[in-house]
This record gives C-alpha cells, sequence and structure tokens, in this order.
C-alpha cells in the first residue's frame, strides 16, 4: 500500500468520524449510531473509499493501541460508590458470564446457523457490553446516578474478560488449545497476569505523577502516561496475548485514585483522546462490514441477536438483581441497555482474519452476525434509550448532580 493511499485511508476515516460527531451534536442523534453508519457508508458496504485490510499487520496494532487507550480511560473514571452499586456490578458479571455464555452459544447455533465451535467465539466476543457506546449514551441522555456507574462497570469487567475468552476458544478451535483443562488455565493465569501486571504498571505511574514537581506541565503527564500505558500493553501482550485489555483498565482504575496534581487536567485530556480514538475506531472497523456477510445471515440473524437482546440480557439482569434495593423501573432499563462497542468490532475483525487465514467455514458469517449484533444494539438501544429512560423517570434534572448520590427508590421506600 502506498504512503499516498494510506494517508487518505486515515483522512477519509477521521474526517467522517469528525463529520458524525458534528452531525450528532446538531441532531441530538447519538453519536455512535451515526460513527457505525459513517463506516457503513465509507466502507465495503458503501462508497468502498476505505477498506482497513490494506493496513496489514498495523491493523492490529493500531485497533490494540487505541482499544487499551479507551479501557484506561475507562478504568481512570470508574466510580462504585457504595457497596449496592459493587455487588449489583459484580452479581450481573457473573449471572451474565454465565446464563449469556450459554444462551448465546444456543442461538448462534440454533437461529444464525454457525457450527458450534464458532458459535461459541461468537458468544464470548459479544459476551461484554461495550463502555465506549454506554458512557457517551449515559452522558448524553443523563442518566441519573448510580445507573450509569452499573452500566459502565459492567462493560469494563465483561469487555477483558470475553475478549481473552473467545481468543482462547479460537485457539481450541484451531487446535492450539487441547481440551477444557487448558482452556480454564489458560483464562485464569492471562485474566490474573493482566490484572497483576496492570495494577503493578498502574502504581508505578501513579507514583511517578504524584512526585513530579508541580512546575511541570499537564502536557508532560500526558506524555509520560501515554509512554507508559501503550508500553505496558504492547509488553503484556507480548507475553500474554489479550491480556493488555484486562491490564488496561486496572492501570487506569489504579492511576484513578492517585492523589496527584493537575489530575483534573490530566483526566480530561486523556478523555478527549479516548473520544478521538473512538471516533477513528468506529468508522474503521464498520468499513470492513460488507452486505455480502450480512445478508446470508437472514432472519436468523436478526433472530438470534433480538433473543439475546429481549429474552438473555433481561433474564440475566432479573436473576442477577434479585434482592437488590433495585425497584422495576431500574431492572427494566438496566435489562434493555447493552450496546456492543469497540472491543467487540475489534476483536471480531482480527478474529475473522484468524480463522480466514486457518481455512475455517463461517469466519465470514463470524464477523457479519457480530457486526449485526453491533449495529442492532446500538441502533436499537441507543435511539430508544433517551425515550426509555425518560417515561421511566430515570434521567437526571439537576444540572451538577453528583455521582456519589444514593441510589433512588421507589417512593413507597423512601422515609416519610
Amino acid at each position: 500500500m502506498t504512503p499516498e493511499r494510506l494517508g487518505l485511508l486515515w483522512g477519509i476515516t477521521v474526517f467522517a468520524g469528525a463529520g458524525a460527531r458534528l452531525l450528532s451534536a446538531l441532531s441530538g442523534l447519538p453519536g455512535v449510531v451515526l460513527l457505525l453508519l459513517s463506516g457503513l457508508l465509507i466502507g465495503r458496504s458503501g462508497l468502498g473509499l476505505v477498506e482497513p485490510l490494506d493496513l496489514g499487520q498495523g491493523l492490529e496494532t493500531t485497533v490494540g493501541l487505541l482499544v487499551s487507550l479507551v479501557l484506561f480511560d475507562g478504568g481512570l473514571n470508574l466510580r462504585l460508590p457504595g457497596d449496592t452499586i459493587k455487588a449489583t456490578v459484580l452479581r450481573i458479571s457473573l449471572i451474565r458470564l454465565l446464563l449469556s455464555l450459554g444462551a448465546g452459544v444456543l442461538a448462534a447455533h440454533w437461529l444464525a446457523g454457525l457450527g458450534w465451535s464458532v458459535a461459541a467465539v461468537y458468544s464470548a466476543i459479544v459476551l461484554g457490553t461495550g463502555p465506549t457506546v454506554v458512557t457517551p449514551i449515559v452522558q448524553q441522555i443523563r442518566l441519573a446516578s448510580p445507573l450509569g456507574d452499573v452500566l459502565e462497570a459492567e462493560g469494563l469487567v465483561l469487555e477483558p474478560v470475553g475478549a481473552v475468552l473467545a481468543l482462547l476458544l479460537l485457539e481450541l478451535l484451531l487446535g492450539d488449545l487441547h481440551g477444557w483443562r487448558e482452556l480454564a488455565i489458560g483464562l485464569m493465569s492471562r485474566l490474573g497476569g493482566g490484572v497483576l501486571i496492570g495494577l503493578a504498571v498502574g502504581w508505578l505511574l501513579s507514583e511517578v505523577l504524584r512526585r513530579l514537581p508541580s512546575e511541570h506541565s499537564v502536557g508532560l503527564r500526558l506524555q509520560l502516561t501515554l509512554g507508559v500505558l501503550f508500553l505496558m500493553f504492547s509488553i503484556t501482550e507480548w507475553l500474554l496475548p489479550e491480556s493488555g485489555l484486562p491490564a488496561s483498565v486496572a492501570a487506569g482504575v489504579v492511576v484513578g485514585r492517585r492523589p496527584s496534581t493537575q489530575a483534573v487536567q490530566l483526566d480530561e485530556l486523556i478523555r478527549e483522546l479516548a473520544r478521538l480514538a473512538i471516533t477513528m475506531l468506529f468508522p474503521l472497523l464498520a468499513a470492513d462490514v460488507s452486505w455480502a456477510e450480512l445478508s446470508p445471515l437472514g432472519w436468523g440473524g436478526i433472530s438470534c441477536v433480538l433473543v439475546l437482546m429481549l429474552v438473555v440480557r433481561p433474564a440475566a439482569v432479573s436473576v442477577a438483581t434479585v434482592g437488590l434495593p433495585l425497584n422495576w423501573r431500574q431492572r427494566l432499563f438496566l435489562g434493555w441497555l447493552a450496546p456492543r462497542g469497540i472491543v467487540t468490532a475489534a476483536v471480531a475483525s482480527l478474529f475473522a482474519i484468524r480463522l480466514e487465514q486457518a481455512g475455517v467455514l463461517g469466519a465470514g458469517r463470524l464477523q457479519g452476525l457480530v457486526f449485526l449484533t453491533i449495529l442492532m444494539t446500538v441502533g436499537l438501544q441507543g435511539l430508544t434509550a433517551q425515550p426509555l429512560a425518560r417515561v421511566l423517570g430515570l434521567i437526571d434534572l439537576t444540572p451538577d448532580a453528583s455521582k456519589d448520590a444514593a441510589m433512588p427508590v421507589e417512593p413507597s421506600e423512601a422515609a416519610p
């Protein structure tokens, strides 16, 4: 690929993403929906101006580094005030890991026609909801605390787990792993190793930031943070593939709790860079989707996604929230909003390439079904989240409401 065409690819991608952001600001439509549509327009399903595979091996590297930035920002801004919220996140994550994973395999096989092994990879890929999608939706609709915290934390927990599990299932499918025992050991070692590396690096980085004299600019702190993050992600991926994702989240959580000067300015700069990464990644990955991969799925693929949205997710949330002080309105909203995002799209694109190279049947259908899941969840839930939250009375009407507000309860449960 010539340097000129490479520059044109990035120029078109970033311009399309920026145009989608502008249209969202002017129209009030969810930005993530317009970002996906912009990618479809410039890619294989539309004008054919952008072909992500032209990046070659650079696609995996670029996507990985940008995703690590997005997850680091998510961990940086993660807030879980109160034991009730922590318990809610933990129970939803565990129940969905068990219930949604099994139900996804059955739906993908029986409804979408994927083979059992490929269906298992699909179910793991779409296991996690996307904080890169949830956060903009929560902020745009001004969702009352703490539902936004719960939704963001759920994604930060399950997306790395789903990505690592999907990789191990892929290796099991390709014969690189032998048996479920090796898969279980691999899952624990890669998740545990990634988290431990992230905690250690996050602590070191927070100590350096804390000890830097206050006269050093926030720009230097930003450069140092990005340098450490990208180096940590690269080394972790080299040692334990896909462990860079949990490592990025863990490092962000530690750094986000640092007592450091210029912390607010640094956090805001990192958040803006994460938004830029999303603006670049969504159109780039959506450009790789072709109607030739989506159309063969037909009503079976649509039915598969609808079952996950309308049956599996609400059932998992209902079971997970039994005994917790959540009213039916909060349960209903938690059961509805579960869009898939950047990590899901990135993992699907990269895994489909590996399956195609290995000659495994169903690679194109896997990628098509994953992107159909993203399109339907982001489109339907992104467009309906604000009207639903308004009807249920879950929109925060206070301009400067604290994120640490207590969990709202039914009027009948409130103190007189």
